[in-house]
């Protein structure tokens, strides 16, 4: 059968795609015998192919299905000789002649021959008939063996490439591939392919006929398409060709390519043939896989691998599947552990039997492990490895919790028996791996129950005596961690946490009796708590308690710090057994909070006054609560001082050359002050780690200036006065100094800084313009004696005072060009240091300016050792930087020579010329230059003359004949001719511009 002679394909809808007009529906219908089922009976079996009706053979086809190919011919070969005879003996009877009778001969053997040939062109026909009846006489067409074919067409003599017998074959084979392909709604088998192939051989039809016969099975189905109206019937065709493109490719391998043109003939793209190949493979390879269980074998991979490349499954997607099914069996076992753990009415075996499930998952995990290091790996399914519950139902935050408590199930049934074994815990990182479980999220679980059973096992060995009458308790305990796979320091924390609990519940009353100590000390002991737990136990928790105490003597304020207060604190120092250094550290915490308030209000403050008084409250509750505080802290009886005089005498030793201060002696309490003003304040609770050491330096500047200035008030018109002014605010200014924290050599330096600048300010006034005065000498003296500040640092300032009205002096001097290189030579020589005092870029500019002046002095000189040496040396800068300047000034100025020297001679003016020429060689011999050049060669010749009349020496002159361009025989001719060409009156020179 031609597949060119079935209707046109290029009207065709693909039939991968869904329907897109509605009007295809309408379209004629026709009668096929395919069968289909509808949408809701997809999922039942395929009925029976329709029995084959038996066909009767008619008219002569009856007489030739009687003959053997001999007897036909014989009966062919007596018939046309018969009807030859008949024939002649007619002619001759009726015609009369010998011509007629050959007519008649003639005539009647060409009926003989058509009857002969219609008796032998039916056997094709005939053949066609008895196979369609032999093979309807089959219940099972498959049955069918090719030697039964061909004896039916050497029964009547035909080839089976007759059309009638090769039309039967064809379409035998075509109702057996329809009849082995399922329905749109049902799934493939496997066994289609070599079920096809096997009738294909068995009928000996060629392959491109039985491709024409697939192509007509997609022709019916895309008809039987345009027959069905609702969409559900159109997806099952749709499906029903993509089945028959898979198993058509399988059927014909590599040839269908071009044996099937379904591209051509359905308008489907490369994709979509891609796609249904790839569908209805993982269709087959998945129902494949349903076979298998969590028991599989060898065999079963090999065959899985098989049939995987039987169906044409690429590995990636045969991957995927084999890992799909590995974690669905898997899921199967999780839910059920799952609804075990969760069921309300379970019983106590209920987690036995979740782990069982578990185990069962882990078994078959370790299976697949296995498989994959197996030695013949390369010849099973592709896939194998270990599960992942990843893409599955348990794969999303929602089931985590789920896996977690699973997974804590699985070690608690692990450390039920007290202890943790080495398969469990490598049962557990399998576990772990394939719940996709992070290793916090699993050590955090494994961590909280291993810290139950050992608290269990802990507290055990503790009340039966085990572990105190232990000779080792370290080893004991470590000996439990290592039974249970405990974290050594995790079990010390858990140590930590229970001597914690027990410190809490002994001083639940406020204080720790003997008895308390001694259980603290059995417990530290039988546990191994190191001696820094124990302080930081105590210190946290005590110290909480005493804080308390702390906070609330602090804040009774400066009134109401009495005797309860009082006992109060030395009862929880005492009674909660802190060391002092603990005590103090939290009081001092608590303690400088309140000074820090105190700053920051003092910084808030408008004026220096009214920080100065916020200052002043810090200072007394310094003096009245903390020192009071401080004592309770240490146990000290009531009339003990706490006087520390380490602080003046810091002040007193260290920087004797400042004693002369004034206001540094005032600092220092004598008797009388300190008995009006009481005890000194602690020393102990200071802020040097809270403040930096410029801002305590500052707040301690602030009050020192309160004191020399005394309280300010404002009144109307803008003016202020002193009302109160005492020198008993020093002695405040030196507690607020051991508040801050500030050590005897940093006040020191603000006393010094403040002398200074009071020194420094006055001193500018007198020093306005620069210059000492022996009366102002006299005025710098008395001043600094009356500041008190050392001789040697007030004649620092007067010297830096002096200095920079010098240097705006020098810099304006060299700004303005009044400064040349012989003044500052002088300058150093009397020891002034250009280099503070002038800036490198004026030096810079002095040295261009100097080098300028060279080169435009006129007297053709140029020392080099001065100008690239001396110069930079004197002016201190870069000798190679200062090179380049004078190169570059040489260049500009050499050629601007030249031009003046001609202008002046244009001008008459001799000596000018003399000197621009002398500025030229000057310049040459900084960068030695090529001749030059000019429009009038006459005023080269006419300056050379002037030069010459100048007496010049003579490398001079010779160097400026060449620069000219000036021949010998020129230069002869014109020291001949003198200044002639000067001589000519001014009417008749013809000067070229």
């Amino acid at each position: 059968m031609n597949p060119s002679t079935l209707s046109s394909s290029h009207t065709h809808p693909s039939l991968l795609l869904p329907s897109s007009s509605p009007s295809l529906t309408k379209r004629r219908r026709f009668r096929v015998s395919l069968p289909r089922c509808s949408s809701d009976a997809s999922s039942s079996s395929p009925p029976p192919p329709p029995p084959r009706p038996l066909k009767d053979l008619k008219g002569i086809e009856a007489l030739v299905d009687k003959l053997s190919p001999p007897a036909r011919l014989a009966t062919s070969a007596v018939i046309v000789a018969g009807a030859v005879a008949a024939g002649y003996g007619l002619g001759s009877r009726f015609g009369g002649s010998r011509y007629a009778a050959l007519g008649g001969a003639a005539a009647l053997g060409a009926a003989g021959g058509a009857a002969a040939y219609a008796l032998n062109a039916s056997a094709p026909q005939v053949a066609a008939v008895n196979l369609h009846n032999y093979v309807a006489a089959f219940d099972d067409p498959s049955k069918l063996k090719k030697e039964d074919i061909e004896a039916i067409a050497n029964k009547y003599g035909v080839n089976k490439q007759d059309e009638a017998f090769k039309a039967e074959i064809c379409d035998i084979y075509s109702e057996f591939v329809s009849s082995v392909l399922p329905p749109g709604g049902e799934e493939l088998k496997g066994d289609e392919v070599d079920r096809i192939i096997s009738f294909k051989n068995s009928l000996g039809i060629d392959d491109p006929d039985a491709a024409a016969m697939h192509m007509e099975i997609g022709r019916k189905i895309f008809r039987q398409r345009l027959e069905v109206g609702d969409r559900d019937a159109d997806v099952e065709q749709r499906r029903a060709f993509q089945k028959l493109i898979y198993v058509s490719n399988l059927v014909f391998g590599d040839a269908a390519s071009f044996l099937l043109p379904w591209k051509r003939v359905f308008k489907v793209t490369d994709s979509q043939i891609e796609v249904a190949v790839r569908d209805n493979a993982q269709r087959l390879y998945a129902s494949k896989l349903k076979t298998v269980g969590r028991d599989i074998g060898a065999e079963q991979l090999v065959a899985l691998r098989e049939a995987q490349c039987l169906y044409r499954l690429s590995d990636e997607l045969a991957e995927n599947l084999f890992r799909e099914h590995a974690r669905k069996l898997v899921e199967e076992n999780i839910s059920v552990a799952v609804g075990i753990l969760k069921s309300r009415t379970r019983a106590a075996p209920g987690v036995s039997q979740a782990v069982e499930e578990l185990d069962r998952v882990l078994a078959f995990n370790n299976l697949l492990i296995s498989f994959k290091n197996h030695s013949d790996v390369d010849r099973f399914a592709r896939g194998i490895g270990p599960v992942s519950l990843v893409g599955g139902e348990y794969d999303g935050d929602r089931k985590i919790e789920e896996l977690k408590l699973l997974y804590r199930a699985y070690v608690s049934d692990a450390l039920s028996g007290g202890r943790m074994e080495d398969n469990k815990l490598a049962a557990l990182n399998h576990l772990r791996n394939i719940f996709g479980l992070g290793k916090r999220e699993a050590e955090a679980i494994s961590l909280d129950v291993t810290s139950k059973v050992y608290r269990k096992r802990l507290a055990q060995a503790v009340s039966d005596g085990a572990l105190e009458m232990a000779d080792s308790k370290a080893a004991f305990l470590q000996n439990l961690c290592d039974e249970l796979h405990f974290d050594p320091q995790k079990a010390s924390e858990l140590h930590e946490e229970i001597y914690r609990q027990k410190l809490q519940q002994c001083v639940a009353d406020g204080e720790l009796s003997e008895e308390d100590v001694a259980a603290l000390l059995r417990l530290r002991v039988m546990l191994c708590i190191p001696q820094q737990t124990v302080e930081a136990a105590h210190s946290e928790i005590c110290g909480s308690l005493f804080e308390k105490v702390v906070k609330d003597a602090i804040a009774s304020g400066v009134d109401g710090y009495d005797a309860d207060v009082k006992k109060s604190v030395r009862k929880a120092a005492h009674g909660l057994r802190l060391t002092r250094e603990t005590a103090m550290s939290i009081a001092s915490k608590a303690v400088r909070k309140i000074f820090i308030n105190y700053i920051k209000r003092a910084r808030a403050a408008g004026n220096r006054t009214e920080s100065a008084k916020e200052l002043k409250k810090m200072i007394a509750f310094n003096t009245l609560v903390v020192t009071e505080l401080v004592k309770d802290i240490k146990g000290e009886p009531e009339d003990v001082s706490t006087e520390e005089p380490v602080k003046e005498d810091i002040i007193l030793t260290e920087d004797e050359e400042w004693d002369s201060i004034q206001t540094l002696k005032k600092i220092r309490p004598n008797k009388e002050l300190m008995e009006k003003l009481g005890k000194p304040g602690q020393t102990e609770i200071t802020l040097k780690d809270d403040l930096p050491e410029r801002d305590r330096t500052d707040l301690y500047k602030t009050y020192l200036l309160f004191c020399l200035t005394g309280e300010v008030t404002r009144i109307p018109f803008g003016a202020q006065i002193t009302t109160k002014k005492d020198d008993s605010e020093y002695l405040l200014l030196n507690q607020l100094g051991g508040i801050l924290g500030l050590s005897g050599k940093e006040i020191v330096e603000v006393h010094r800084s403040l002398a200074e600048q009071a020194f420094r300010q006055q001193a500018e006034v007198i020093l306005a313009d620069g210059q000492l005065t022996k009366a102002r000498v006299e005025q710098l003296n008395n001043l600094q004696k009356q500041v008190g500040l050392p001789q040697e640092y007030a004649q620092k300032i007067i010297k830096s005072i002096t200095t920079t009205k010098m240097s705006a002096a020098i810099e304006t001097a060299v700004t303005q060009g009044r400064l040349n290189m012989k003044q500052i030579r002088e300058l150093k020589e009397a020891n002034v240091d250009l280099d503070t005092m002038v800036s490198e870029n004026l030096r810079e500019i002095l040295f261009k300016k100097t080098v300028d002046d060279i080169f435009s002095s006129g007297t053709g000189e140029f020392d080099e050792e001065e100008v690239y040496e001396k110069i930079p040396s004197d002016l201190n800068i870069n000798k190679e930087k200062a090179r380049g300047v004078v190169h570059e000034l040489a260049k500009s100025r050499l050629s601007n020579s030249l031009v003046q020297a001609v202008a002046l001679l244009r001008q008459r003016n001799r000596n000018g010329v003399v000197s621009s020429l002398n500025d030229l060689l000057a310049c040459d011999k900084a960068v030695p230059s090529q001749t030059l050049s000019w429009e009038v060669p006459e005023e080269l010749a006419d300056l050379y003359t002037i030069y010459l009349k100048s007496d010049p020496t003579p490398e001079k002159l010779s160097r400026l004949q060449y620069l000219l361009g000036i021949s010998d025989s020129t230069a002869a001719s014109l020291r001949e001719m003198g200044d002639r060409l000067l001589n000519v009156s001014a009417e008749e020179e013809n000067f070229v511009f």
